[in-house]
């Protein structure tokens, strides 16, 4: 395929996609910068209901033995401590030359149930789709689809992309 501007008598993706008129070629790149931002909103769905999961999972978290530092690593117990001759809690470092994991990582943590693992791939498999639409209409090398394509993606994350993370854990 080369690239071109045509605008009547271009197919996209199924033989009855066929744009006849210049007003059903303005419809499909209204359509397809509509695509786009549904993508992004998907996308957006996507990292607000793991946001969602994850503030449960914590919510549900057992809370850190009397025997973890602050940021998770195991101490020994007083009679532990006693046995290796320390009397006070050992740095992360020393501790992890000894050969103890954090203890965080030996904790049993909650998982997510049945029915969120279903919709987390319910949303993946949905985003997964619309970006391959995406694609496959980009790969038809019209000059103007891809400016709606690029059109649809800027005013997509300007209106679903506001959200980065800061201070999430």
């Amino acid at each position: 395929m080369l690239w071109n501007w045509d605008t009547i008598d271009t197919c996209f993706l199924t033989s009855s996609w066929h744009n006849t008129t210049t007003a059903m070629f303005a419809g499909t790149c209204l359509g397809v910068a509509c695509l786009v931002l549904v993508l992004e909103f998907l996308r957006r769905t996507q990292r607000e209901y793991d946001r969602s999961i994850a503030r449960s999972l914590r919510a549900h978290r057992h809370p850190p033995s009397p025997h973890t530092t602050e940021d998770g690593y195991a101490t020994p117990s007083s009679e532990a401590g006693d046995k290796l001759g320390m009397r006070t809690a050992v740095t992360p470092q020393r501790w992890a030359l000894l050969g103890f994991a954090r203890a965080t990582d030996k904790r049993m943590r909650p998982s997510m149930s049945a029915g969120q693992r279903l919709a987390r791939a319910a949303l993946h498999a949905l985003v997964f789709a619309a970006a391959y639409a995406v694609m496959l209409l980009a790969m038809y090398y019209n000059g103007y689809v891809i400016g709606c394509i690029l059109l649809g993606a800027f005013v997509g994350q300007g209106i679903f992309g506001g959200d980065i993370g800061v201070g999430e854990g």
